[in-house]
């Protein structure tokens, strides 16, 4: 099995442009190679919505448990998931994309997380063969054996044609077995495992119950620490797993992957300032380590709580969901003077998906209150039921070219003109608008800094960087 790890892109079914994986990895090293040894399962469904994020966080608890050290990553932009799955391991989780972290990065810290680690799990992103690329082609690329999650509830034998159908559709990739979720008793999983081919090995399955169901809202699930019953929540999944041991589930894997190369500190001692609460809290674990390899030093503050930020050079303000605190936020006047201080002041602010909602004149909530914001962009952010904005996009700015993706529930009315547009990682049409004002970047994009360190120190260093 851990030679489908040395697999190259021409070997995919799919295949995946070389600079499309590349994630313009700005300071990459082909060689030397450093290599690690893990068992990994990647687990995907047919669909969203079959508990794949319940499956993976009951495994990642069940063999934490056990006394084992679990890193779990998550295929695909997403910082809902990560949260649970971190809760659940008490490891951090990062993200494994093909296009938008590149297959460097994803070798790397597979590699990395291989050296410590006694079982690595990916959960996927939507169903198995979704997207392009897609869970499927992660699981090829490096060899890792999936677990399919079907929700069983109301199957018998239509259970095992989709897993055969699972299984068969597509040669070359490799499968640890089926869990059935949402079994309603022993005969119950009899009959599905009954289902199966036999060569499949046993079936796993997680017994059903209402309450191990994670609590959700329109753009996914609760964020961890609004769920206050969120370790029972896991303890009880994990009570109601049925699987074999982890030699049985989860074969060795081997990783390789270029080492590498220490970014350059192109932000060494400059003070960035990152809200950080509950309505500001969709950050890539990755890019704090992108900043702070950087040579940045970071700075914690929470726009709801507090009266000011941190006197800083640069201020980050993420995605989140100031709309479920919009009149929390209007009514904190020092912590919006004093942001449109560090604006006037020629201060770099960077402003993703909720940041910029925040920082415009007024903000709409779905039940038509409308509060005052910041006021550094001239328009009002209008929450709507119906989704605003979906998927991978790159963007060419005037300081270099970022990846990320966007997904919201709101839209913007400005007269701001943009400086730049998104275009779609997967039809190539033209997608999100990129405003700056001044040292302001503002955009419904989450850039995934990674994709180029150089472009992201020249968003936040104070004087502008020649390379």
């Amino acid at each position: 099995m851990g030679e489908q790890s040395q697999y190259h892109n021409q070997h995919l079914p799919h295949k995946i442009k070389e600079e499309d994986t590349a994630a313009r990895a700005d300071f990459a090293q082909v060689e030397p190679l450093c290599s690690s040894h893990c068992p990994a399962l990647l687990i995907s469904a047919p669909a969203s919505g079959q508990g794949k994020t319940t499956v993976t966080a009951a495994l990642a608890r069940y063999f934490s448990q056990q006394g084992k050290t679990v890193r779990v990553f998550k295929t695909g932009p997403d910082f809902l998931d990560p949260m649970i799955l971190q809760h659940a391991s008490n490891q951090p989780v990062h993200q494994l994309d093909l296009w938008m972290v590149g297959e460097t990065e994803c070798r790397q810290r597979l590699v990395e997380a291989g050296k410590t680690a006694d079982l690595i799990l990916i959960e996927g992103v939507m169903g198995l063969f979704d997207g392009q690329p897609s869970s499927a082609d992660l699981a090829e690329l490096f060899g890792i054996p999936i677990l399919a999650v079907i929700d069983s509830k109301g199957m018998a034998q239509t259970f095992g044609a989709l897993a055969q159908g699972l299984i068969n559709h597509r040669p070359g990739l490799a499968f640890a077995g089926v869990l059935a979720n949402r079994v309603a008793s022993d005969n119950h999983a009899t009959m599905l495992a009954e289902s199966l081919p036999p060569n499949l090995g046993p079936l796993s399955y997680m017994t059903r119950n209402d309450n191990l169901n994670l609590p959700s809202r329109h753009l996914g699930l609760l964020q961890a620490d609004e769920i206050a019953d969120l370790d029972a929540r896991i303890n009880a999944a994990t009570a109601a797993l049925h699987i074999p041991d982890l030699k049985q589930l989860a074969v060795e894997i081997r990783f390789s992957a270029p080492v590498k190369t220490k970014l350059p500190p192109l932000l060494e001692g400059i003070n960035i300032g990152i809200a950080k609460d509950d309505a500001f809290s969709f950050i890539y674990a990755a890019n704090l380590e992108c900043l702070t390899e950087m040579g940045a030093r970071l700075h914690f503050f929470s726009p709801l709580h507090e009266a000011e930020p941190p006197i800083v050079d640069s201020l980050w303000l993420p995605g989140g969901y100031p709309e479920l605190h919009a009149e929390q936020l209007a009514e904190n006047q020092t912590m919006k003077d004093a942001i449109r201080a560090h604006h006037q002041a020629g201060k770099p602010i960077l402003a993703e998906c909720g940041g910029m909602l925040y920082l415009n004149q007024t903000l709409q909530t779905l039940d038509e209150q409308c509060y005052a914001m910041v006021g550094l962009l001239p328009g009002q952010a209008i929450m709507q039921q119906r989704l605003g904005g979906l998927g991978m996009q790159s963007v060419v700015l005037p300081e270099g070219e970022l990846r990320g993706h966007t997904f919201h529930y709101s839209r913007l009315e400005t007269e701001c003109a943009f400086v730049a547009r998104g275009i779609k990682q997967r039809n190539g049409q033209t997608g999100e608008a990129v405003y700056q004002q001044q040292r302001l970047t503002a955009s419904y994009l989450h850039f995934y800094f990674l994709s180029s360190p150089r472009t992201t120190a020249q968003l936040f260093a104070p004087l502008q960087l020649h390379f």
